[in-house]
């Protein structure tokens, strides 16, 4: 598990994001779903906290509310109703967004999103979005696509997947409580496991000057479709 996290982390470090998304897909090689996504709260709480701090926190909450409040709320909703984390297509879920994810980061295509669509289409995205959170574990699909698509400024960009991912963390987290599924032997893995993933993105940070980072993001995203595509595989074999 320390390993997972320190990979996690050097993904981080590197390209801005992926620390969720890299420790969830192997973790559960390992052990259950909702077992995985709770030793994922704390570190990616933590290393996203550290991302979203900035000058344009304000600015970015006061256009980006209504999606972060539809988010959590499906979350908690989709939580209650199939279970955090534990529904019987789990797995299979998780490698479908995976995929998903995947092709959305291989694809030199990106959404183009007029400010006019930003009051609707920020809730339907962030209510998917909390969709895909309660039932996988993951928070990347569609809110990444969708943040990019705004076509912010760089460091806003940042901020703005940091305070996505702050947020569908601290949902994620009610909705394993509300089911039952944080004990205290989980909460201390994820005292390692942030240990852990600081290390590998000092790791990352360092090494980021000294890389191509679209080649690296490249070879990210085809190694997590490939591990989609098997956690798929074995969800129905």
């Amino acid at each position: 598990m320390t390993l997972v996290f320190v990979l996690a982390g050097f993904v981080k470090g590197a390209i801005g994001l992926g620390l969720p998304t890299v420790a969830m897909a192997f973790l559960t090689l390992m052990m259950p779903p909702a077992e995985a996504a709770t030793v994922l709260i704390l570190p990616s709480f933590v290393t996203n906290v550290w991302q979203l701090a900035g000058p344009r926190l304000g600015a970015l909450l006061r256009r980006l509310w209504p999606m972060q409040v539809a988010g959590a709320l499906a979350t908690v909703a989709t939580a209650r109703w199939l279970g955090a984390v534990s529904s019987g297509g789990t797995v299979a879920a998780l490698g479908a967004a995976l995929v998903l994810y995947a092709a959305s980061g291989l694809m030199p295509l990106r959404l183009d999103i007029p400010a006019r669509l930003e009051p609707w289409l920020g809730p339907l995205v962030g209510g998917a979005t909390g969709v895909v959170t309660a039932t996988t574990g993951v928070f990347v699909i569609p809110a990444v696509p969708y943040l990019q698509g705004l076509r912010l400024a760089p460091d806003a960009l940042v901020q703005a997947l940091g305070l996505s991912f702050t947020v569908s963390t601290i949902a994620l987290a009610a909705a394993l409580a509300g089911d039952g599924q944080v004990h205290w032997p989980n909460a201390g893995g994820s005292v390692i496991a942030l240990a852990a993933a600081f290390a590998g993105m000092l790791v990352g940070t360092a090494v980021r000057a000294r890389m191509r980072p679209d080649t690296f993001r490249r070879w990210l995203f085809v190694g997590l479709g490939a591990l989609g595509v098997h956690l798929m595989l074995r969800a129905v074999l």
